[in-house]
């Protein structure tokens, strides 16, 4: 029995330089106009036999606007990071910047207060582990841009610190195939048009 789940990345909030730590804010105009332009190339994905969100505002938009009637499920919130929940990367570094290091530098870390990177990869993993399988069925699940990654360092089995190094635009789509212990990633795009001589 095989799974396939295709995570979307929610529209965005605001600018990429002011995305805060478990950001609640609901879509921006940006964001809606973002929707409507990947609509034609997301829609077909509402034909998946099971549909999930994220439970913040723009992950439940987007799911919305794009046919899904995504079901909210909490185990792909954000990292929980405490006292820095609502700051941006800048802000908690003006503010903590010996702590900021620290938490870049150990997956074990929590010096937010809040949840360590290698618990929050683990909690999405587990999500993703306790899918229901069906052989060929498809999942969709809109979800933070965090969530994404930290699913696709599970899938792999990549070390910790490749979140860092993963970049998941507003309303990618990245594929996750395979079982637990064994999954892989799918990148999917356009076709390539041949050339004409």
């Amino acid at each position: 029995m095989s799974l396939r789940v295709t995570f979307v990345a929610a529209a965005r909030s605001s600018p990429l330089l002011a995305e805060r730590f478990e950001d609640d804010r609901p879509l921006d105009q940006a964001g809606w106009d973002e929707v409507q332009l990947a609509a034609r190339d997301l829609l077909p994905l509402a034909a998946a036999e099971l549909r999930y969100c994220s439970p913040t505002p723009r992950s439940r938009a987007t799911g919305d606007a794009l046919g899904y009637a995504p079901l909210v499920q909490l185990a792909l919130r954000d990292c929980g990071m405490g006292r820095w929940r609502g700051l941006t990367l800048g802000e908690a570094m003006a503010r903590e910047p010996e702590a900021v290091d620290a938490w870049l530098a150990d997956p074990r870390g929590t010096p937010h207060g809040g949840e360590s990177l290698l618990a929050f990869i683990a909690r999405v993993g587990n999500w993703l582990d306790t899918r229901p399988v069906e052989d060929g069925g498809r999942i969709v699940a809109v979800a933070e841009p965090s969530v994404i990654r930290a699913a696709l360092v599970y899938a792999l089995k990549a070390p910790p610190s490749t979140y860092w190094n993963i970049d998941v635009r507003p309303l990618s789509t990245t594929t996750v195939t395979g079982r637990a212990g064994r999954r892989y990633l799918r990148l999917e795009g356009a076709p390539v048009q041949p050339s004409r001589a």
